[in-house]
């Protein structure tokens, strides 16, 4: 009876790899656009410090005189005393970061939060913060 031999196996003859199959080709989207009925919700935070509370109150004091209705809708009228917080609320709700820098106020941190969705799917969420360095 005749044993293999396990020690030296017969050489196999070359075989090419299989090739890879073939990749799906990429769908082909129609040209118009789509309405997917995408759903966006964008939170912006901005965390900022009273550097002048005098330029804070003189400037919320103006704001308020010339925009009534936002300083309204803050629970600020005419006889109302105006309060720090209620000063930089103001001033948050009618400018720029870039333009409280010289009313008094500083940015320290800034955040934005984006909330994407259509009606099929689970909303995605990307949350994205800094702290702008500034030199004391």
């Amino acid at each position: 009876m005749n044993r293999p031999n396990l020690t030296h196996p017969a050489p196999r003859p070359s075989v090419a790899p299989a090739p890879a199959p073939a990749l799906t080709p990429p769908r082909q989207l129609p040209r118009r656009p789509l309405d997917l009925r995408v759903r966006t919700r964008r939170i912006q935070i901005e965390e900022l410090v009273v550097d002048d509370p005098g330029k804070v109150l003189d400037h919320a004091q103006e704001a308020a005189l010339t925009a009534p209705d936002t300083a309204a809708a803050l629970g600020l009228g005419p006889t109302t005393p105006l309060t720090l917080p209620a000063a930089a609320a103001l001033l948050c709700a009618l400018h720029e970061p870039g333009e409280l820098a010289a009313m008094g106020l500083r940015l320290t941190r800034h955040t934005t939060h984006v909330t994407a969705s259509d009606q099929q799917t689970e909303p995605v969420s990307l949350e994205l913060s800094y702290a702008p360095e500034y030199e004391e």
